[in-house]
């Protein structure tokens, strides 16, 4: 039976509101410090530059043919309205096909759920002059949910800004129903820079220290949320598996990484590789967790590597009777940079099933996470980079196959990806 090094406590030290780029996220990264300071570990805090945002008014108006003013959220990163809004047209696009998008000049236009980026550039190039995105669910209590709050993306705002705003999808379909076409919207906000930061440390190696595996997680969190399963269970599962290689040296150099920000578009490791470009000649892999601990769930490792690998994985899964789907893919997190700039990479994440634990509101709370499964699935981990850190020879081709290089130009929007 494999030691616990009580990294399981981390997690309630961390369970608060921690946007990337804000002062609570700094404070979790010092924790973080902290507990690698109690192992005589040395670290270091890398800051980067962030896109930060304070909305200050958000307001929509019904004008026409009823009157009713509408809860909203305001989008972060979408600029401003004059102080007295714009009025304008209402459109409902649903999901922006060709036949939505026809004159759309000056309009303000409601769409299904978030803002995807192809979308968001085709209203530009519409010069669309306001949007309106829905949230939730048509069964939500509002007493106990949160109105979400949402940010564009630079890939998004690099064409352009629009000004937008979130209501619940239960307003929207009454909106629909009450045949509303002519709006007001109001957006004011304060839009800046901050500083985020990457925690790093290391163990080095005994036999290979110039031969490098990343082990990653994010620390921050959304708005409304204290992140205990998404993701403050990934940095102290990290945490575990620096207390087992203190004790027990790898023959490989293993590079611990906090990132910050990956709620804001995996900011943390891009920044990361941005910076460390000659170093990542060395990383031979990287090793990413995403989310564990929850007591009804199920184990999934996403490899963006040679299928080979996923055989790999997957033997050695069954060998030692652990339970875990594992697929070759792209992860939306921390491992995705590091496979975009050339370096395999994967992601350990522990799913909830639908109905379960809740991610991205009030509902990220410890009190859906289990210790047992905690302790289960970071022994898997540790054993497996055990094993990959102390191969004599890395049995993991160190290439990104074409179908994983065309998925990563669809995940980083450099493609878009073909309708079906």
């Amino acid at each position: 039976m494999m030691k616990n090094y009580n990294s399981f406590d981390l997690i309630e030290k961390i369970s608060f509101e921690r946007i990337g780029g804000s002062k609570e996220e700094l404070k979790a990264a010092k924790i973080i410090q902290e507990e690698l300071k109690k192992k005589d570990l040395d670290s270091k805090l890398e800051a980067f530059e962030v896109d930060y945002y304070q909305i200050e008014t958000a307001k929509l108006e019904v004008l026409e043919p009823f009157k009713e003013t509408i809860s909203v959220t305001g989008y972060g990163m979408s600029g401003n309205t004059p102080k007295e809004g714009i009025t304008a047209d209402l459109v409902y696009i649903e999901n922006g096909v060709a036949a939505n998008l026809v004159d759309l000049k000056d309009k303000i236009v409601l769409v299904n759920g978030r803002m995807p980026y192809a979308l968001y550039k085709k209203l530009v190039e519409n010069e669309v002059k306001g949007f309106i995105s829905v949230s939730g669910s048509v069964y939500d209590d509002y007493t106990n949910t949160d109105l979400d709050q949402w940010s564009l993306r630079l890939p998004h705002y690099k064409h352009g800004k629009i000004p937008g705003v979130t209501m619940r999808i239960k307003t929207a379909q009454e909106l629909l129903r009450k045949q509303a076409s002519k709006v007001r919207l109001t957006l004011t906000q304060k839009e800046s820079k901050r500083n985020s930061h990457n925690v790093v440390t290391k163990i080095k190696g005994t036999t290979y220290p110039n031969k490098v595996i990343g082990v990653t997680a994010h620390y921050d969190s959304v708005v409304f949320s204290s992140g205990a399963f998404d993701n403050a269970t990934g940095s102290a599962t990290i945490l575990e598996l620096i207390n087992y290689f203190k004790e027990h040296p790898p023959k490989r150099t293993l590079k611990f990484i906090w990132c910050g920000s990956e709620e804001m578009g995996l900011l943390g490791a891009k920044a990361y590789v941005e910076a460390h470009k000659e170093e990542l000649e060395a990383f031979e892999f990287v090793v990413n967790v995403d989310m564990t601990g929850v007591v009804l769930g199920y184990d999934i490792a996403v490899c963006t590597t040679e299928k080979s690998f996923i055989d790999y994985l997957d033997y050695y899964a069954k060998e030692v009777g652990f339970p875990i789907r594992v697929r070759q893919g792209v992860y939306s997190s921390d491992s995705t940079p590091f496979a975009d700039a050339g370096v395999p990479a994967m992601s350990f994440a522990r799913l909830a099933p639908r109905g379960g634990a809740e991610i991205h509101s009030r509902k990220d709370l410890i009190d859906f996470l289990d210790e047992k499964a905690y302790y289960k699935t970071c022994k898997f981990i540790i054993d497996f980079t055990e094993k990959i850190a102390n191969s004599v020879v890395m049995p993991i081709p160190r290439t990104i196959p074409d179908n994983m290089k065309e998925e990563l130009d669809y995940y980083n929007v450099r493609k878009e990806r073909p309708q079906k």
